[in-house]
């Protein structure tokens, strides 16, 4: 008897957690069961982020065959810093990345192809897969774990 009541305890605590994780994916992770993670504020423009994250900072600067990044705040075991063009309103071409294992200042970041007076760039974040090797379509975004945005500092070339 307390075999089956223990398998059978097992099953409906199986659905309940595909049931609540259901609920999750469908409302977006903001489902009504779990308030406390409801009222949480996700910022919807990447400037802000950098603001209140602090993990990267850049400023403008001259064109070149290099960027320098003011200050990287992240922890060990560290990330990638990708240099990209900006098209608008997207991330365009990566130009160049580095990986550094922990908080750094005033790195240099060498590019494949050199930036170009008056036009707008990006630094962006991306988590290591493991390989050693970036790869912008296989390492993920970094994100700013107060905000849940992906961390992106941008900066403009001077004429």
């Amino acid at each position: 008897m307390i075999q089956g009541f223990s398998m059978n305890s097992f099953i409906v605590g199986i659905m309940l957690g595909v049931l609540l994780a259901g609920a999750w994916f469908v409302g977006g992770g903001e489902a009504s069961l779990l308030p406390r993670l409801s009222s949480l504020s996700f910022a919807t423009s990447t400037e802000s982020v950098i603001q209140k994250s602090g993990a990267v900072s850049v400023t403008d600067q001259s064109p070149g065959d290099s960027v320098v990044v003011e200050s990287v705040t992240v922890p060990p075991p560290g990330i990638w810093i990708a240099v990209r063009e900006v098209t608008g309103a997207d991330l365009g071409n990566v130009l160049g990345a580095v990986r550094v294992g922990g908080p750094r200042s005033n790195l240099s970041i060498p590019l494949l192809r050199a930036t170009e007076a008056g036009r707008p760039y990006a630094v962006q974040l991306y988590r290591d897969d493991g390989t050693g090797d970036f790869n912008p379509a296989m390492n993920s975004v970094y994100v700013d774990f107060d905000t849940g945005a992906r961390v992106v500092a941008y900066f403009k070339t001077t004429d």
